[in-house]
């Protein structure tokens, strides 16, 4: 599995979660720890699912190569969330449909971004970055043979320098 469909797909769940919790933050915290929120709860709910939407679309990879601080930030909330929904479940007793498959689901995303992490913190801690692809480089690419080849009869020999 590559960095970029990992970033996309956590990223996606991110936001997913988000929205859930923006929308009905009471239905999402009953499926997840088996409790009921009060009017204080469900404003706190959707300020944190307003954090995951956010956190998500920051995160969603625009680009070939996925930045360091999206993958450290995507691995960072996975490897956080797990550890909190496993303390919620064996030190506060929770006990929800959805706990130990969040616990699962997060703690796998930890796992699989754990070393993309670490990679793309050592390549910016060494100042390694990729170069960036431009649209010359991909419509050079693009050119069929027959087109180089019309390009090079329309330009004169008397023009062009030999060194």
């Amino acid at each position: 599995m590559t960095t970029r469909l990992l970033a996309t797909a956590a990223a996606a769940i991110d936001i997913t979660a988000g929205c859930a919790l923006i929308v009905a933050p009471t239905f999402v915290v009953d499926l997840l720890i088996g409790a009921t929120l009060g009017s204080g709860g469900v404003a706190v709910g959707r300020v944190g699912g307003l954090g995951f939407l956010c956190l998500g679309l920051a995160c969603w990879p625009r680009q070939e190569v996925v930045t360091a601080q999206a993958t450290s930030a995507l691995f960072t909330c996975n490897l956080l969330s797990a550890l909190y929904v496993a303390y919620l479940t064996v030190v506060e007793g929770f006990a929800g449909y959805l706990l130990w498959p969040a616990f699962a689901l997060n703690a796998l995303l930890a796992f699989l971004l754990a070393g993309p992490a670490y990679a793309a913190a050592r390549r910016e801690w060494r100042g390694i970055h990729f170069p960036k692809i431009t649209m010359e480089i991909v419509s050079e690419v693009v050119v069929s043979p027959k087109e180089k080849a019309e390009t090079k009869s329309k330009s004169s020999p008397s023009n062009s320098r030999v060194a």
